[in-house]
């Protein structure tokens, strides 16, 4: 008697284990990218309800030839050119890109050329730069930091007093984040500024030499967060309001052989004049104050108020050196000695009791 074939025996295993994972790398590619063009979409419609907002406030941006790219893992926004425009000002920038990776939204990078043109208040300036490239760390409510930083900046402004402005440095730094345990109380933003090797033309005469300048600039703004996009003389105004100020904790200048240091506060007044103290710190100055000096009190007198700069810079009591070291802008340079304090009050800028003569500080608004 013949027995059945035993067809359990003959079957094949199956082959779909092998392609699964293929399948399933297949699925999540094709759900990526729809994810990815969904969020460019958003991305595209979001800015144009942003755009639209901004002109129906008064502020009008124009983004030239706007491209969305970066698949698969970036969005990447790109402006051949950038121009802005409101009631008080305007600006024209060269090409833009702004770079966000998709899971990691609120963190963006920004790279534009130049050049920068701007017009605010009958001031006219232009800028240009060998690379630019700004950082911002997003929250849902604010931010925890910003940066900013220029290799080769130039920048010139016309139509400023007494005479137009030149500026040519080799690398400019600026960095921004909240203050800690009093952004939410006061809104205060700590700020730090670095300019390396800065050649003002307009200083040199002035200075007696022609080196470069180095600046460094640590200081706080209080009530930063009242600060909007709208016009400044508004913004100013919000801000003094609020009691706004800026306190300098450690300002450097260095010059050739002049160097100088100071910290203090500057507040704006009830006419919108800058107001406030500054303790400085020098040395090599002494020759310039007797030159400004002069300038009000005649060339005699000049160089003996100079002489008097001297002898502090030169060997202070030591009751002024032990309280000059003291504060923070001594720290690492025991050379500087204390010089009178400069004060802005009712429009004038005072060295120590004297008037520093030709200097009037305008309202800045």
């Amino acid at each position: 008697m013949a027995q059945a074939p035993d067809l359990t025996a003959r079957k094949r295993p199956s082959r779909t284990g092998l392609f699964l994972p293929y399948i399933l790398l297949l699925a999540v590619v094709l759900i990526w990218s729809a994810g990815w063009f969904w969020i460019r979409g958003k991305a595209g419609s979001e800015m144009d309800a942003w755009i639209a907002r901004e002109a129906s406030a008064g502020r009008n941006w124009t983004c030239a030839d706007r491209t969305i790219t970066g698949y698969p893992f970036r969005i990447e926004l790109r402006c051949a050119s950038l121009a802005f425009s409101r009631a008080d000002s305007r600006f024209t920038l060269g090409s833009l890109t702004a770079v966000v990776q998709v899971y990691q939204p609120r963190q963006g990078i920004l790279q534009a050329s130049g050049p920068f043109h701007v017009e605010q208040d009958g001031l006219v300036a232009d800028a240009t730069w060998t690379s630019l490239e700004a950082s911002f760390h997003g929250t849902s409510d604010g931010f925890t930091r910003a940066s900013l930083a220029v290799d080769g900046p130039k920048v010139s402004v016309k139509n400023a007093a007494p005479q137009p402005i030149d500026v040519a440095a080799k690398h400019l730094e600026f960095h921004a984040r909240p203050t800690p345990a009093r952004f939410a109380t006061e809104g205060a933003v700590d700020t730090s500024l670095r300019l390396t090797q800065a050649n003002v033309p307009s200083l040199d005469p002035l200075l007696g030499n022609t080196a470069p300048v180095d600046m460094a600039l640590d200081a706080t703004v209080n009530q930063a967060a009242v600060i909007r996009t709208g016009q400044v003389a508004r913004e100013l105004e919000a801000w003094r309001r609020a009691g706004g100020s800026l306190d300098i904790a450690l300002l450097s200048l260095a010059k050739g052989d002049r160097r100088l240091q100071a910290q203090g506060k500057i507040t704006l007044d009830d006419e919108h004049r800058p107001a406030g103290q500054i303790d400085i710190r020098a040395a090599g100055v002494e020759a310039l104050v007797g030159q400004v000096m002069g300038q009000r009190f005649g060339a005699e007198k000049g160089a003996l108020i100079g002489g008097l700069v001297g002898k502090l810079l030169g060997g202070g009591s030591r009751r002024q050196d032990a309280e000059a070291a003291a504060t923070p802008a001594a720290a690492g340079d025991p050379s500087l000695k204390a010089m009178p304090p400069l004060r802005l009050t009712d429009g004038r800028l005072m060295l120590g009791p004297f008037p520093i003569p030709n200097v009037q500080v305008p309202p800045l608004y």
